[in-house]
């Protein structure tokens, strides 16, 4: 086993968010706090650009607004294409990003609309966010699972080369998107419900086939997915989110993990959020109370846990941006 170091690791790794929340606004105020990923040793991150509540013309305006934005700071950032251009953000030392939708409310139940924002750098995108859509389930719904237009979503995506994925969304939908799809699935930003029973969280079956689609589970950063503190309150400590990670590495193997923290850069527009809809935010699950969160700058904590716990070396570069990166190469066009 190597003795690299943990600032070893960091340097010699692509690493990987999958799952970052920025304001859904077309405006600059926390744009340049996407360098805080940069400065922490990240080569890339995904960048949230709308999810099941926000319309069509919110989210072309927030991608239009935000890929301007990043061809502007060039000097720090650079919009991803292709896998090739992640290595590219990190032979240049810059944050490559791309960007994801939370459901496919998005489509407006138009097919092509796909591959639009595939070619506005969308490359992944929900099946359904907590609450039943034209697709399928969400996981805090009565899930009826995957329907015929979901399946045909699917198809489209695989063509485009966009990933599906299956976070917020309901078990039975999911299980049905992971028997169908052609190619890796992944859950972008979810956390074990073996080891915290939130209904966010995702059994070990479905770990298991996502790992059989040759897909990834992004842990979430999230103190409510995580667990509880003794004190009754939620925790968002490193040893807490590694219970998460090492149930999943026994599991399936360090080939199927990554990272995804989910961070919300604006906890003001994310508890307005939870307080305008209780019906996607119950109050039965701790809602609207804010929970902490694990911050980019977590990353040497992260990566020195699995060193403590006997890690090697290629497994721990694989959970941290390694095995997103294969699932990009695999699907990405």
């Amino acid at each position: 086993m190597s003795t690299l170091c943990t600032e070893e690791i960091i340097a010699s790794s692509i690493v990987w968010d999958n799952h970052s929340c920025l304001p859904l606004r077309a405006d600059n105020s926390f744009l340049p706090e996407l360098d805080r990923f940069r400065r922490a040793g990240y080569s890339f991150a995904s960048i949230n650009v709308g999810f099941d509540l926000t319309t069509v013309q919110e989210n072309l305006q927030i991608l239009a607004h935000f890929r301007n934005w990043i061809r502007d700071h060039q000097d720090d950032f650079l919009l991803v294409g292709t896998a090739k251009d992640v290595v590219e953000a990190k032979r240049t030392g810059r944050l490559g990003i791309a960007f994801d939708i939370e459901g496919t409310v998005a489509l407006a139940n138009q097919l092509s609309m796909v591959e639009a924002y595939y070619d506005l750098g969308v490359r992944w995108m929900l099946m359904a966010y907590n609450k039943n859509n034209s697709v399928g389930g969400g996981c805090l719904d009565d899930d009826a699972g995957l329907t015929r237009f979901g399946r045909e979503v699917l198809d489209e995506m695989t063509r485009v080369g966009m990933v599906p994925c299956c976070s917020h969304t309901g078990w039975k939908t999911a299980a049905q998107v992971l028997e169908y799809a052609d190619g890796p699935v992944i859950f972008s930003h979810s956390n074990s419900y073996a080891v915290h029973t939130q209904p966010r969280n995702i059994p070990d079956y479905l770990i298991k086939a996502c790992a059989e689609t040759g897909g990834v589970v992004g842990l979430d950063g999230l103190g409510r997915l995580i667990g509880m503190t003794v004190e009754g309150k939620y925790d968002a400590s490193t040893e807490a989110l590694f219970r998460h990670l090492d149930h999943m590495v026994q599991l399936v193997g360090p080939e199927h993990v990554g990272l995804a923290l989910d961070y919300v850069f604006d906890l003001d527009e994310l508890v307005a959020l939870y307080r305008s809809r209780p019906d996607m935010f119950p109050s039965s699950l701790g809602y609207p109370r804010p929970a902490p969160m694990v911050e980019p700058e977590r990353l040497p904590a992260l990566v020195k846990i699995m060193i403590d716990h006997q890690y090697p070396v290629d497994a721990i570069k694989q959970i941290i941006g390694g095995n997103f990166l294969r699932v990009a190469k695999a699907t990405w066009k």
